[in-house]
Order: C-alpha cells, then sequence, then structure tokens
C-alpha cells in the first residue's frame, strides 16, 4: 500500500498553508491591531475562530467524505448543495478572491515601487496580466501543485512570513494606542466577523478537492490514509497561520504612531515595513505579498476548474484559461470596489456554511440529517442576509425590529435564530423517529 514518506507530508502541510495564506490573511490582520488598541488579543482571539480554527475543521470534514463539498452538502440535497457549491466557488474563485490577490499584491507591492512613473490604470493592467500569465502557466498542470508549491513556492512564503513575523516582535514600531469604539465594547465579535473577510472557511471548502488531488497523484489510493494526511496538513496549516495572524496582531498594535490614520491593513503594512528597514522593506514587501497571493491563485484556479469541469462540458484547461481570463478583467476594477462588492456577500454566505460544517461532524446522531441540517441552513442564511443588508446601501429596506435582534450589532444576527431552529429540528427529529424511506 503506498504511503506519503515524512517529507512528502510536510510539503503537503506547507502547501496547504500556502494555499491559505493570500491577500486577506495579511491585510486583515493588522488593521484589527491597529484598531483594537489594548484589547488587541480579545479582537485577535475572535478572528483566530473563524480564519484558523473553521478552516481547519473544514479541511478534516472535507478529508471525511473524499474532500468533495458535495458530499458534505447531500443532506440539503443535489440541487441545493449544488448552488451552495457553485456560490462559494464563485465567491472564492473569478468574482471575488481570486481577482483581490491580484489587486492586494499590486498596491501593497508593486504601486508604491512605481510611484507616479505612469497612470495607476495601466500598471495594474500590465501588472494583472503579467501575474496571471504566471497563475494559468502553474495552473495547467495541477498534479505538479505539490512540487512547485509544496517545495518551492511555499517555503520562500513562509521565510519571508518568517521573518516579517520576527520584525514585529523584536522591532515595533512604537506603543499601542486607543482602541476603536466598535473594539472597545465588542472585541471579540469585531474580530470574528473580520476573520469572514479572510474567506479562509469558503476557501477550505474550496481547496479540500485540491489538497485531496494532490495526495492521490503520488499514488495514495486508501480512504483513511487520504483522511488521516489530509488531517495532519490542515493542522500544519493551522499552526503556521496561527502564528502569521499572531505577529501581524502584534505589528498592526505597535503601527499607531506609524500609522494611526491608516484605512486598511495594506497601509499599516507598508508604513511598518518603511519605516523598520526603509527601501528595502518596499522590495521586500512586494516579493513577499506577490508571491503569497499567486499561490493563493494558483489554488483558487486549479480548485474551481476542477469543479467546474465536472458539472460543464468544458476540459479544465480550457476552464482554466476562463477562469483566469475573467479574474484578470475583474482585477482591473480595484481592491476598493472588490472589498465593497464581496463583504454583503460573504456576510450573507458564511453562515449556512458554518452551520453546515459544524453539523456534518455529527449527522449520525440524527434519524434523518436532511430534517435538521436544510432548516438550519436555510435559517442561518436569511439572518445573515439580514446581517448583509445591514452593511449595505440598502439598509434602509430592512425594518427597524431587524436592528434589534440578539446580537445584530456585533454582525452575528444569525447565530440565535439558527441555535433556536436547530433545536426544534432536534426535537422533531426525535419525535418522528427514523423515515420510512431515503430522501434525496
Amino acid at each position: 500500500m503506498k504511503v506519503l514518506k515524512g517529507q512528502d507530508i510536510l510539503a503537503l502541510g506547507f502547501m496547504t498553508f500556502a494555499l491559505f495564506v493570500g491577500a486577506g490573511n495579511i491585510i486583515f490582520p493588522p488593521i484589527v491591531g491597529l484598531q483594537a488598541g489594548p484589547n488587541v488579543w480579545m479582537a485577535a482571539l475572535g478572528f483566530l475562530v473563524t480564519a484558523v480554527g473553521l478552516p481547519v475543521i473544514t479541511v478534516v470534514a472535507l478529508a471525511k467524505v473524499g474532500g468533495g463539498m458535495d458530499a458534505l452538502s447531500s443532506p440539503i440535497g443535489k440541487f441545493f448543495g449544488g448552488l451552495l457549491a457553485a456560490v462559494c466557488y464563485l465567491s472564492v474563485g473569478p468574482l471575488f478572491a481570486t481577482p483581490r490577490t491580484a489587486t492586494v499584491s499590486f498596491e501593497v507591492g508593486v504601486a508604491p515601487l512605481v510611484g507616479d512613473s505612469m497612470e495607476g490604470w495601466l500598471a495594474l493592467l500590465i501588472y494583472s496580466v503579467v501575474y496571471f500569465l504566471i497563475v494559468l502557466a502553474v495552473s495547467m498542470y495541477p498534479g505538479k501543485l505539490l512540487d512547485t508549491v509544496g517545495r518551492f513556492l511555499a517555503p520562500l512564503k513562509i521565510i519571508a512570513l518568517a521573518a516579517l513575523g520576527i520584525a514585529a516582535f523584536m522591532l515595533p514600531a512604537g506603543d499601542i494606542g486607543q482602541a476603536k469604539q466598535a473594539y472597545v465594547s465588542a472585541p471579540f465579535s469585531q474580530g470574528f466577523i473580520n476573520g469572514y473577510l479572510t474567506m479562509d472557511t469558503l476557501g477550505a471548502l474550496v481547496f479540500g478537492i485540491v489538497i485531496v488531488n494532490a495526495i492521490r497523484s503520488r499514488g495514495v489510493e486508501s480512504p483513511q490514509l487520504i483522511t488521516r494526511y489530509a488531517i495532519i496538513a490542515g493542522l500544519i496549516a493551522g499552526v503556521g497561520l496561527a502564528l502569521v495572524y499572531v505577529s501581524l496582531f502584534r505589528l498592526g498594535s505597535g503601527s499607531h504612531a506609524i500609522a494611526m490614520d491608516a484605512a486598511n491593513g495594506a497601509t499599516v503594512l507598508h508604513a511598518y515595513v518603511q519605516h523598520t528597514f526603509g527601501s528595502l522593506g518596499s522590495g521586500f514587501l512586494a516579493v513577499l505579498i506577490t508571491v503569497a497571493c499567486l499561490v493563493t491563485a494558483v489554488g483558487l484556479t486549479c480548485a474551481c476548474a476542477e469543479y467546474f469541469s465536472q458539472i460543464l462540458p468544458l476540459s479544465y484547461r480550457v476552464l482554466v484559461v476562463l477562469l483566469a481570463g475573467f479574474s484578470l478583467l475583474v482585477s482591473n476594477l480595484g481592491l476598493t470596489k472588490l472589498i465593497m462588492f464581496s463583504v454583503p456577500v460573504l456576510t450573507a454566505i458564511y453562515p449556512p456554511c458554518i452551520v453546515m460544517i459544524a453539523l456534518s461532524f455529527v449527522n449520525g446522531v440524527w434519524n434523518s440529517p436532511v430534517r435538521v441540517m436544510a432548516p438550519v441552513m436555510l435559517v442561518s442564511l436569511l439572518f445573515g442576509i439580514v446581517d448583509a443588508l445591514k452593511g449595505s446601501e440598502l439598509a434602509h429596506l430592512l425594518p427597524d425590529a431587524a436592528a434589534n435582534l440578539p446580537l445584530s450589532e456585533q454582525g452575528l444576527a444569525w447565530l440565535v435564530p439558527s441555535v433556536i431552529a436547530l433545536a426544534v429540528c432536534v426535537t422533531v427529529d426525535r419525535l418522528l423517529g427514523s423515515p420510512h424511506q431515503a430522501i434525496a
């Protein structure tokens, strides 16, 4: 029976870590650290729940069912499971996350170096064309990911992140400043919600099949071994993510003196490396961000092409070309617009995904998983949409009662109704007993 060597398992863990660490993972923690002030570690705890805990749990859940999101969503039926999968893949693929990797790496790493030497839109266009040509070239050979990413690109990313993390603790830019009001009243929930924006849980739903295929590319066929290796890879990635986030929170919290009015984490990062390393820091940051984002873009493109090649009459390679081309076009809208469009969508679809992942571990407890999972996911989606609308330009359409829901101010209006729905559904499931026939 084929097994992985120790170095292959380590490379798999590095690959999984590298797939996760992209644009959002690097730009969101510094701004949370800056704005949380003295409450930084309580905010960090909330952030780590959604940006580390949930992704690792998702990888484990997917490994148990063979890596495919369709198996995880089977209790809600083929149609709705497929619809949820498509929304997740498109969100973390060509609509939001993949284009964002290009715009973030450009605005953080390249734009400060280019300066006023050329028009901003032209510089972004040239950069994004080169960027997605590289993504296209690497994504064409998904079976080589363990070599190209796990053995080459991932170590580069880890070394660069380690250098930045050590600097954040050894060379702080200054003292911790005052906390913003939101982080004074509810630091944990603010961190929890900001963890959504990394898209790591949705990314985990997408990367599951990439991780499983990477294991299979080494000749491993045993489902038990595939599950075991995927879980180990997820745990390695989780430890790596936690270390990166902790160091970036520290970096942000100590940057009050040099980036007090920063509007986003990209500004905080650039201010810190410029202050600490001078002009050399700008070049270092450019390389770090570009490599980090490239790896994530490759993983997302491979995963999306793999998924849609199974449901559309198009080959994997044709889809890679289409996905890379569409992502190129969307990336040229700019970072601000991408974040503005993505936040409401993520706020709406995260709750049902969290419910699906959590309940997948106890599906065997119910007489009928359909009776429990489907209604609870629906409730979480409806209230997730309420949270999404509250943060959009359509907030005026909501009744006043929507603002008074439990945990509404923290952006968690879906949580209490979902728990109530779960209690009701479990009771109904117990009263009705085992179904006489399977429900599709």
